[in-house]
């Protein structure tokens, strides 16, 4: 007899403030003033501020980081009323951006759009979504069915294949069905024989044509299986650091750098008039507009705060880089920052991408300070950055007739101590774009 069983479960349910502040704290600082223009706009609680005061300088001594340091480095002027330092360095657009500024197109509420905007911010290198909807479904509290819904129409986005969650719905998001039925068919019910190029079975089973098959599959081979990678036609802009960093008095000092942006505060007109006599429904609406921008100035007062701490954090747990040894970057997960400062992994992993630091040795993004680790046959830890270089080194200096395969650097890497398996060395091959070994062999 089957037996009936209670599960208790507890939910956190996500408040619109929090996902106002998950939101702020993810833009970069030209969208974050983009963004700023359009709540002065919307929200007539929210007034811009005349003037704007100096940035908050957080310096890191409390944590004893008091390095000597050999150089010079004067201070960038970030204080001056409505100047940012706009760096001369040629990046491509942030791809996530680039996708973040399709959903303009679309008529989402608040909730759908924070949904679509995690679907996006989840998507790995290659453009696949790298989360399980189930997951997004409750955190935002929202049925499964309308994340789905979301999915497909962030599926519609440039490029095509985006945002798929297999290689196989990937495919069929790039194929017109209406102009390429059979191609459609093929990568539809025969993915396994298409993708292992088993093609007598594959005509056998589908019972189309020579010809009908060979055309179908020249259309295969021209989609991209990897959408999100090497993405063309991005636009060559600027980039603004989030963040410098430089040392005074042998501290170490975070400067948020946005004091160009407009500083906003909650309208005192609005406030009063919620203490006068208003009708319900009235009073219902100010309210309404008192409270959001209220979140929208602690969103951007905690944006600021969090991504102090954060680079205080990298600054404390990276100290051989921040002494001017650039190369020796320790490991170091996303997940250990987000338990000092209290701030979920997922959030801290969207709030890093696409922001940048300026540090006396150069611009970075803050991303790249994160990297896995691995342990030498000799018991020290370093990170798979260290690990890339060396790859890099070997590839440079092979000889061209004879390339190294993956399973000879493997075992040269394994030789110096470095125990990593063949499919790592693969992955990182790839990561550093460069191409086998039969395709890099010269006569």
């Amino acid at each position: 007899m089957a037996k009936l069983q209670q599960r208790l479960e507890q939910k956190q349910t996500i408040q619109p403030q929090q996902i106002l502040q998950a939101t702020i704290l993810q833009l970069n600082t030209v969208n974050l003033e983009e963004r700023i223009l359009e709540e002065l706009e919307s929200n007539p609680a929210l007034d811009q501020m005349e003037g704007t005061t100096e940035p908050e300088e957080e310096a890191t001594d409390e944590d004893g980081l008091d390095w000597e340091i050999e150089y010079e480095y004067e201070p960038p002027n970030v204080y001056e009323k409505k100047e940012y330092k706009d760096m001369p360095i040629p990046q491509t657009k942030d791809f996530v951006e680039s996708l973040s500024d399709q959903l303009n197109l679309y008529d989402f509420n608040s909730k759908e759009r924070a949904v679509a905007e995690e679907i996006i911010y989840n998507l790995d290198e290659n453009g696949y979504l790298a989360v399980d909807l189930e997951l997004i479904s409750d955190r935002y509290e929202t049925d499964l069915m309308d994340v789905l819904s979301i999915l497909k129409t962030v599926q519609t986005f440039e490029p095509s294949g985006i945002a798929a969650r297999d290689l196989q719905e990937c495919l069929l998001i790039q194929i017109d069905k209406t102009e390429y039925p059979v191609a459609y068919k093929l990568v539809h019910e025969y993915f396994d024989e298409v993708a292992n190029h088993r093609y007598e079975h594959l005509s056998q089973k589908a019972g189309y044509s020579e010809e009908e098959l060979k055309h179908a599959l020249e259309v295969i081979s021209h989609l991209n299986p990897k959408p999100g990678a090497g993405h063309e036609g991005a636009e060559t802009i600027s980039v603004i650091p989030e963040l410098i960093v430089y040392t005074r008095d042998d501290n170490w000092v975070v400067v948020v750098n946005d004091s160009w942006l407009p500083e906003v505060q909650v309208s005192r007109e609005y406030v009063d008039m919620l203490a006068g006599e208003l009708d319900k429904k009235t009073k219902s609406f100010i309210k309404e507009k008192v409270d959001t921008a209220e979140w929208f100035v602690d969103a951007i007062s905690d944006r600021r705060k969090t991504l102090t701490r954060v680079m205080q954090e990298i600054i404390k747990r990276q100290p051989e880089f921040f002494e001017g040894n650039i190369d020796q970057l320790k490991p170091m997960k996303l997940q250990d920052i987000a338990d000092e400062i209290g701030v979920d992994v997922s959030t801290l992993s969207r709030s890093t991408r696409g922001k940048y630091v300026d540090t006396p040795y150069g611009i970075y993004e803050l991303k790249s300070y994160f990297t896995e680790g691995m342990l030498t046959t000799s018991g020290e830890e370093i990170s798979t950055l260290q690990i890339k270089r060396l790859l890099k080194k070997l590839l440079d200096e092979e000889v061209k007739r004879h390339p190294y395969t993956d399973e000879k650097l493997k075992d040269l890497l394994n030789e110096q101590g470095y125990p990593v398996a063949r499919r790592t060395v693969a992955k990182y091959r790839e990561q550093l774009h460069v191409p086998v070994a039969r395709l890099r062999k010269q006569i």
